[in-house]
């Protein structure tokens, strides 16, 4: 774009800007901007937007399933089905340590219904479920 205003400019302040070719000259270097593929393309996008109704809530329709069987140490707690243990106990203030978080050291061991599991491998399930740290 600016290489074009300098040659219009160079163009008209030459010796010979008032000779009959100076009209043609800005008119080749003179260019406008169309839009024919996009324009044609993009002009009937939104044409049916009319048609959708209303729109629909993005979000869960009945809410995430919660479970209330769940107790981690005796005390009950609020639980998402699918929730990771880990998660469920940072929120309940319950203390269970941690190396690696991903189930290979078995630091962060705790008994799910009277088995041994690793907490930040194991998901809340839809049951009852006593969670208790050792």
């Amino acid at each position: 774009m600016l290489s074009r205003a300098l040659v219009l400019a160079f163009a008209l302040s030459s010796a010979d800007a008032f000779s009959p070719d100076v009209a043609f000259r800005t008119k080749i270097c003179s260019s406008s901007t169309s839009l024919n593929f996009f324009g044609d393309a993009l002009k009937g996008a939104f044409s049916n937007e009319d048609n959708l109704g209303k729109a629909q809530n993005a979000g869960l329709s009945g809410g995430p399933k919660v479970n209330e069987n769940v107790t981690m140490n005796g005390k009950p707690v609020n639980a998402v089905v699918g929730q990771k243990v880990s998660v469920v106990a940072a929120s309940a203030r319950v203390r269970i340590p941690y190396n690696c978080k991903n189930g290979d050291c078995g630091t962060c061991t705790v008994t799910m219904n009277g088995r041994k599991q690793k907490a930040c491998q194991m998901n809340i399930p839809a049951g009852k479920c006593a969670i208790n740290t050792l």
